[in-house]
């Protein structure tokens, strides 16, 4: 499994785009490391149109940041408010919060996007 990850994050960083390495885990590379989302964690895709009705419903204010939303940005230490994620939408060790206009997951510890929920 290591090694099948390795091989796809060596492929990633030579197409410089993201794939999807198995049904479940989305690889990309971000700035020349590799970043790994299990979508497990993330937000189902089933459950996204209702997640995103939700946050329009609790008006979380939008931040802007200069640079694109994409998975693997950190984000600003401060000046951003997170939010837990209701377990309605499943469980996650994630939080979210809105940035540029787009609903995004953080992991909280280290403020890096691992998934922007469309």
């Amino acid at each position: 499994m290591r090694n099948r990850i390795l091989a796809v994050a060596a492929i990633t960083a030579v197409l410089g785009a993201p794939i999807v390495a198995q049904a479940q885990n989305t690889v990309g590379v971000v700035r020349g490391e590799s970043v790994i989302v299990d979508a497990d964690d993330g937000i189902a895709t089933a459950q996204r149109p209702a997640f995103r009705e939700y946050v329009i419903r609790e008006r979380v204010p939008t931040y802007t940041i200069p640079e694109r939303v994409v998975i693997g940005t950190t984000l600003p230490e401060a000046g951003i408010t997170y939010y837990d994620v209701p377990q309605t939408y499943g469980p996650t060790t994630y939080r979210y919060t809105v940035v540029n206009g787009q609903t995004v997951l953080v992991e909280p510890r280290t403020r890096r996007i691992v998934q922007v929920v469309e």
